[in-house]
């Protein structure tokens, strides 16, 4: 039990390092004797965890993915009510916090991955997958809760993905944070419109 509690411990450093790496750098300047070079170790230490390249990138997308569900994390949820969560969730993803959770640059040098790697494909759908769940059992519970009408909580919470999906494609191509911040709040009160709820935009 300690030898693999060590292993895991280990490798969740190397992985950690070659997301940092990466994430300055790009992916495809990222090697393991530059991320070995970045942690002052001998390189045949991350083969010894890691016996390949590939295996390491793998390692480094499931890293990146697990990020992703943070954005789901809602202080002191117990004394909130189903809606409260569910806004709290949606500004969530249309603000800064979810640009916080990871790297737009290091997320799409991976994603061009999926068009090569069938494991690394299987990787981003389990997790975009459960993304778009998630955010339909918030939607449930506050039909539940009495506190909005949804008839097809999932066909929303899939809808919500693909406008945010097509927003963050878009806003990464500017460069002037007022107006990204500006375009993102174009798009939260589409996904409030699906929900049948009418609020300012507070971003």
């Amino acid at each position: 039990m300690g030898r693999k509690s060590m292993k895991e411990s280990r490798q969740k450093e190397i992985i950690v390092a070659c997301y940092k790496l990466a994430k300055k750098e790009g992916l495809e300047n990222t090697s393991i004797a530059k991320i070995a070079q970045s942690m002052n170790i001998n390189p045949s230490l991350i083969i010894h965890y890691f016996q390949t390249r590939e295996e390491l990138i793998y390692g480094l997308i499931d890293y990146m993915l697990a990020k992703y569900k943070g954005i789901f994390n809602v202080p002191k949820r117990s004394n909130k009510s189903a809606r409260e969560i569910l806004l709290e969730v949606i500004d969530h993803l249309f603000s800064k916090k979810w640009n916080a959770l990871f790297d737009d640059s290091l997320f799409y040098g991976c994603f061009a991955l999926t068009f090569r790697d069938h494991k690394i494909k299987i990787k981003y759908k389990v997790v975009l997958d459960e993304l778009r769940k998630s955010l339909a059992e918030l939607i449930e519970a506050s039909v539940k809760e009495g506190s909005i009408q949804v008839a097809h909580p999932y066909d929303v919470a899939d809808t919500t993905f693909m406008i945010l999906d097509g927003a963050y494609f878009y806003v990464n191509l500017l460069k002037d944070p007022k107006q990204i911040n500006e375009k993102l709040g174009e798009f939260k009160p589409k996904v409030l419109a699906l929900l049948g709820i009418c609020e300012p935009n507070t971003n």
